[in-house]
């Protein structure tokens, strides 16, 4: 039996009807058009599916949608602010860290909730923080050197 929902996507209210059982990834995709939101394994082993839960990177295809009711949740939508991407959204395009694309947001929101809770991390830091992440493309290389390239600007801007 479908229940109301309200989501805070982004900064904006929603009111949604799901499933108890659908996960936030499914609603997010499905009812509310953010196909940013990837849905790969569905296991919660590839990361596709990551966005920010109240500060926290989670993996959507794991939250039920109902579990979201009342939190803050930003998708990669919603990392550029008035028309201008997020350093790390630049760093991507600029250090050639996209290849396929599929990985790509759930990469960059990893990447985020790990600068704003260390700033100062290492490549290794990095390297392990996305260790839930998959990329069947590039190797990695290009994103640690993206990131590494965008928290130097984020660290700039603080």
């Amino acid at each position: 039996m479908k229940q109301a929902l309200e989501l805070k996507v982004n900064g904006q209210l929603y009111e949604v009807f799901v499933e108890p059982w659908q996960s936030l990834a499914e609603v997010l995709r499905e009812e509310l058009g953010f196909t940013g939101v990837r849905v790969s394994c569905n296991t919660g082993d590839c990361g596709s599916c990551t966005v920010i839960v109240d500060g926290k990177a989670v993996k959507s295809c794991l939250m039920l949608a109902p579990q979201a009711k009342g939190k803050e949740i930003i998708t990669i939508e919603g990392l550029a602010q008035d028309g201008k991407l997020h350093p790390l959204q630049e760093a991507f395009i600029d250090h050639f860290a996209v290849q396929c694309g599929y990985c790509t947001s759930g990469m960059i929101l990893m990447a985020k909730t790990l600068l704003d809770e260390s700033p100062d991390a290492t490549e290794e830091e990095i390297r392990a923080g996305l260790s839930g992440n998959f990329c069947r493309c590039t190797g990695y290389v290009k994103i640690v050197e993206a990131i590494m390239a965008a928290k130097e600007k984020m660290n700039f801007a603080r």
